[in-house]
C-alpha cells in the first residue's frame, strides 16, 4: 500500500487539491484577481502533475501493445487531456478563438518544440539518428490536409454558410482520421516502426499491469476535468486587465497536454530512438487537428455560437513555414542537430509572436 501511495503521489496530491478547490471555488473566484491568479497557477501545476501520471500509464499500455498501437495510445491520451480542458473552458465562457489558438499552439509545440529539442539533444549525443522516413512523410501530408481544410479554408467561407461547413468539417475530419487509423494499424503499420539494436531499450521500458494502468488513465482524465472546471473560472478572473496576450489560455492548454509528451520524446531521443519522437510529435499534431476540430465544431453547433477556426495571417505563415521545413527535414530518414536547430528557431519565433499578441 505504501508503494502505491508513493508511485501515485501526483494523483493523491491532485485529489487533495480537488477536495479543497471544489467547495472553495466561489471563494477563490470572489476573493479578488490576485487570489484567482495564484489559484490558477497552482491548479495548472497540479493538472500537469496528473497529466504526467496519465502519460506514464499510457506508456505502460503502449509497451504492452507495441507499435503502432502504442504511439496511438500516447497521442490519444494527450489529445483527450486537451479536449477535456478545452470543452470545459468553452463551457464557461464563449471565446471564439480559443480552440483555434490551442490547436495552432499544440502543433507549434509538438513539431517545432518537441522535434526541435529532441533532435538537438539526440544529435549532439549520437550524431545522425535514423527512423522510418515513411512515417514523417505520411504524417506531414495528413497534417497539411487536415489544417488546410479545417483552419485555412474557413477564412473564405461566408458567415451565412458556417454551419454547413462546420458539419462538413466534422464529417471529413472523422473520415480522415478513420482512414489514417485503418492504414496505420493494418497494411501500412510498418511505416511507423523502426528496428533498433543495442540502444539500451531495457532502460527505457516501464513495468506495470495493463488493467491497473487503464483504470488510472481513465481516473486521471476525470480528475483533470474536475480541476480544469475550477481552473477555467479562476484563470478568467486572474487574467482580466493584466495585458497578457489573449493567446495565453491557449498556450496553457497546449502546454498541459504536451508536457508528458515532451518527457517521453526526450528520453527516446537520448536513448537514440528517434522513431518514437517522430511518432509522438507528429502523431499528436495530427490527432490534435483531426480530433479536436470535430469536438469543438459540435460544441459550436450545439450552442449555436460560431467559432473562429481560420488561422490569422501570422499563424498561417508560421504554420506554412513549419510544415515546409518539416517536409524537407523529415524526408531522408535521419535527423541531426542542425535540423533540430531549424525547428527550435521556429519555436522561438512562435513564442515571441505569441507574446506580441500576433
Amino acid at each position: 500500500m505504501a508503494g502505491l501511495f508513493k508511485s501515485e503521489g501526483n494523483l493523491l496530491i491532485a485529489l487533495i487539491v480537488a477536495a479543497f478547490a471544489i467547495p472553495l471555488e466561489h471563494s477563490l473566484v470572489g476573493s479578488g484577481q490576485s487570489v484567482a491568479l495564484i489559484a490558477s497557477v497552482a491548479l495548472i501545476g497540479v493538472i500537469i502533475l496528473v497529466s504526467l501520471r496519465v502519460a506514464h500509464h499510457a506508456e505502460v499500455l503502449a509497451e504492452k501493445v507495441g507499435e503502432p498501437y502504442g504511439t496511438m495510445i500516447l497521442t490519444l491520451s494527450a489529445v483527450l487531456v486537451e479536449v477535456v480542458i478545452l470543452a470545459i473552458m468553452l463551457g464557461h465562457s464563449h471565446n471564439p478563438t480559443l480552440a483555434r489558438d490551442t490547436i495552432y499552439s499544440a502543433v507549434m509545440l509538438d513539431i517545432n518544440g518537441i522535434i526541435g529539442v529532441a533532435a538537438i539533444l539526440g544529435g549532439l549525443k549520437h550524431g545522425e539518428q535514423p527512423y522510418n522516413d515513411a512515417s514523417g512523410k505520411t504524417y506531414i501530408v495528413m497534417i497539411m490536409t487536415g489544417m488546410g481544410v479545417s483552419m485555412l479554408v474557413p477564412e473564405f467561407i461566408p458567415v451565412a454558410h458556417w454551419k454547413a461547413y462546420s458539419v462538413f468539417s466534422i464529417g471529413i475530419m472523422i473520415f480522415l482520421y478513420a482512414m489514417f487509423l485503418r492504414l496505420q494499424t493494418t497494411k501500412h503499420s510498418y511505416f511507423f516502426s523502426y528496428t533498433y539494436a543495442g540502444t539500451g531499450d531495457e532502460h527505457y521500458m516501464h513495468g506495470g499491469k495493463t488493467p491497473y494502468s487503464a483504470a488510472i488513465l481513465v481516473a486521471g482524465l476525470v480528475l483533470i476535468g474536475v480541476l480544469a472546471e475550477v481552473m477555467s473560472k479562476t484563470l478568467g478572473i486572474g487574467l482580466e486587465g493584466t495585458g497578457i496576450p489573449p493567446v495565453f489560455p491557449a498556450l496553457v492548454v497546449a502546454a498541459i497536454s504536451a508536457s508528458p509528451e515532451i518527457m517521453t520524446a526526450l528520453r527516446a531521443a537520448l536513448a537514440n530512438r528517434m522513431q518514437p519522437v517522430i511518432n509522438i510529435a507528429l502523431g499528436a499534431s495530427l490527432s490534435t487537428v483531426v480530433l479536436t476540430v470535430p469536438v469543438i465544431e459540435l460544441i459550436s453547433l450545439f450552442n449555436d455560437q460560431k467559432i473562429h477556426m481560420a488561422l490569422t495571417p501570422t499563424q498561417s505563415i508560421m504554420t506554412a513555414l513549419t510544415l515546409l521545413v518539416a517536409a524537407i527535414n523529415l524526408n531522408d530518414g535521419q535527423t541531426n542537430a542542425i535540423e533540430g536547430t531549424t525547428h527550435f528557431v521556429l519555436f522561438c519565433a512562435f513564442i515571441m509572436l505569441s507574446f506580441l499578441g500576433l
